[in-house]
């Protein structure tokens, strides 16, 4: 089994070697980078790589470790034995699997994605450490050990949020996904406008660059964001002639797909009015 690049998503060579690399060792791909720079879209692509079929277990701030276990559902439980139903006689009917549990005992092998991993509390990553690492947990209500028939391919995606724990860390096979170059990203634009002419796109990734590299931005737009802007544009059948910003703002067209706050707005604007000020403007 080996990733590659499909016909509907470019990977690096570098993130093609990465989750190889996790693969061969069998250990998480713990992956970080931007937000919008494709982490969920990987594992998604892994899978259809591979041949696998994917499970998703998307991290809230609220999300405890023992979730992706499984739950006891003892309230439940309490209400059936006082209406008199049979079913409470076996534990078993009132455990939930978590999907640790649903990978573990899958007929064949899958990829899990855990997404988002910096969302939760601190220790949300070390209460997970024994079962990521020998892949088998003990079910206290019911005396089992539930153990992996095949090792999943596991995916944790971060955006740094927040700092994991080095033991975490060290089980990990990591990779940080940096921002696509210009040609890559042009890649990555065909791949969704396969029609979009030539000088558009090279007028619209130019201004979108210079976007990301303005100096005091507080969110940089991502590769999703400049794709929404480019359908938009599209949409729109605006020319490269019409990207040009006006004498007044330094705000691109339709910015409100590439600016998502008013903190940035207001950073071009101030830009523009400091322009105007210079000598022989």
């Amino acid at each position: 089994m080996r990733f590659q690049s499909t016909d509907s998503y470019v990977a690096p060579e570098d993130l093609i070697v990465a989750v190889n690399a996790a693969v061969a060792l069998e250990r998480p791909l713990l992956v970080k980078g931007e937000p919008g720079t494709g982490k969920t879209e990987l594992a998604k692509q892994v899978a259809q790589s591979l041949g696998l079929p994917m499970l998703e277990w998307n991290i809230k701030s609220t999300t405890r470790a023992q979730q992706g276990l499984y739950e006891y559902d003892a309230v439940s439980r309490l209400r059936d034995s006082q209406l008199g139903e049979a079913r409470v006689a076996d534990v078993r009917n009132y455990i939930r699997k978590g999907k640790l549990w649903q990978a573990f005992e899958a007929e064949g092998k899958v990829v899990l994605l855990i997404d988002e991993i910096d969302k939760a509390d601190i220790e949300f990553p070390n209460d997970l450490l024994q079962e990521l690492d020998k892949m088998e947990f003990h079910v206290y209500e019911t005396g089992e050990t539930v153990r992996a028939r095949h090792r999943p391919v596991v995916i944790i995606t971060s955006n740094n949020e927040k700092e994991l724990p080095d033991a975490f860390l060290r089980r990990c096979f990591f990779h940080y996904i940096k921002f696509p170059e210009a040609e890559v990203l042009k890649a990555i634009v065909r791949v969704h406008f396969p029609g979009i002419k030539e000088a558009l796109l090279t007028a619209a990734l130019t201004q979108f660059y210079e976007i990301r590299e303005t100096p005091g931005l507080k969110k940089k737009p991502s590769t999703s964001e400049v794709l929404d802007w480019l359908k938009l544009l599209l949409a729109e059948d605006l020319a490269p002639g019409d990207l040009k910003k006006e004498g007044a703002t330094l705000l691109p067209k339709l910015h409100g797909a590439l600016l998502k706050n008013e903190q940035d707005v207001h950073l071009f604007e101030r830009l523009a009015f400091m322009a105007r000020r210079q000598p022989g403007r």
